[in-house]
C-alpha cells in the first residue's frame, strides 16, 4: 500500500512544502507573532521529521508531543489552526498536489487540533 508520504511525493516534497509552508506562516500577520522567539531553521527541521512520520514516512521525528510544543503558545485557538491549515492547502496546491490528497493532509491537520490546543 502507497503512504500519502509516497502518494505526495516523498522528502523533496515534503522539505518544499515546509519551506513553502512557513513562508506563508511568517507573512501572515494573523500567526506569524507565534514565531518571533522560535529558531526557523529548527521549527523547519522538526516540521519536515513531524510531517514525515504524519504521512507515512520514515519516523525520525525526535520532538515534544504536539500538547507540549504547544503549550506556552499563549492565545493559541481553533482559528490560529485553521490558517495553518489553509496555508498548507495552500502549499500543496502551490505544488500541483490534488485535491483529494490535500483533503487527506487536512484532516491528519483537523486529527490533532485537539493535543495543538491542550484540550
Amino acid at each position: 500500500m502507497t503512504t500519502l508520504y509516497e502518494e505526495l511525493g516523498g522528502a523533496g516534497a515534503v522539505d518544499a512544502a515546509v519551506e513553502i509552508f512557513y513562508r506563508k506562516m511568517l507573512a501572515d500577520g494573523r500567526v506569524s507573532g507565534f514565531f518571533d522567539n522560535t529558531d526557523m531553521d529548527k521549527q523547519i527541521s522538526m516540521q519536515k521529521s513531524f510531517l514525515t512520520m504524519a504521512f507515512g514516512g520514515p519516523n525520525e521525528y525526535t520532538g515534544k508531543h504536539l500538547r507540549d510544543a504547544h503549550k506556552n503558545l499563549s492565545g493559541l485557538n481553533d482559528s490560529h489552526v485553521d490558517i495553518v491549515i489553509e496555508h498548507l492547502g495552500a502549499t500543496l496546491k502551490e505544488l500541483g498536489v490534488d485535491d483529494a490528497k490535500i483533503t487527506k493532509v487536512a484532516a491528519i491537520a483537523n486529527s490533532v487540533r485537539d493535543d495543538v490546543l491542550n484540550r
